[in-house]
């Protein structure tokens, strides 16, 4: 199975450029997205849960998708996780999904778990302008979250703008391949695609390089 990690800031684009490049492949793709696998949080209250920082780090559960990555890649299937952005709780499924060819990783924070890290044969990185990155939120949030401007504005404000400033603009630094312009970036699609084509012919088992420079 070959891995593909995609970060950046929220907005950027990571899900269009996942769904692009699973369009573009003729072998079984999937996308996992980061956003599936919040910690769960169920046993606190309405307003405590509103309050947590989602755009940390720490709010994810590597742990689980490590498990699922590490399952996938040994051939056996997983069950679709999930998050209500409404109740801010997990919503996990019953959904099975089977190992494919290619798996597509993207997320905020993708870059965070060195475990993660390893398993992938390459590591995309987002470089869009943040406002862009702003405008493309609050249409997101607004429209598919039913989230209020006021809120959106002050999410970013206190939370979205300090983590991306003090953590992701940094995990430029963990990528092997910067795409421009956002994920409807045709060149950097084919480059990406072309690459993964390549790994194929060489070796359809292919193994991550499993190593940090």
């Amino acid at each position: 199975m070959i891995v593909i990690g995609i970060c950046g800031a929220s907005g950027s684009g990571k899900s269009t450029l996942a769904e692009e490049i699973k369009s573009s492949l003729s072998v079984p793709t999937i996308v996992i997205g980061q956003d599936w696998y919040y910690k769960d949080h169920s046993s606190l209250p309405m307003d405590e849960r509103i309050n947590l920082n989602y755009d940390a780090p720490t709010v994810f559960d590597y742990d689980q998708l490590y498990d699922d990555l590490l399952a996938l890649s040994e051939g056996r299937s997983i069950t679709k996780k999930g998050y209500d952005y409404a109740l801010h709780l997990r919503a996990d499924t019953d959904i099975v999904i089977e190992p494919p060819t290619v798996l597509i990783l993207e997320g905020i924070h993708i870059f965070y778990d060195k475990r993660l890290r390893e398993m992938m044969h390459l590591k995309v990185y987002m470089m869009v302008d943040v406002d862009v990155c702003l405008l493309r939120r609050i249409q997101r949030d607004m429209i598919e979250r039913g989230r209020s401007l006021e809120g959106i504005s002050h999410q970013y404000l206190t939370t979205v703008k300090p983590m991306y400033e003090l953590h992701i603009s940094k995990y430029v630094k963990e990528c092997d391949f910067a795409v421009m312009r956002g994920g409807r970036n045709r060149q950097s699609i084919e480059a990406i695609v072309a690459y993964i084509e390549s790994l194929l012919k060489l070796d359809p088992h292919a193994q991550p390089r499993g190593q940090e420079d």
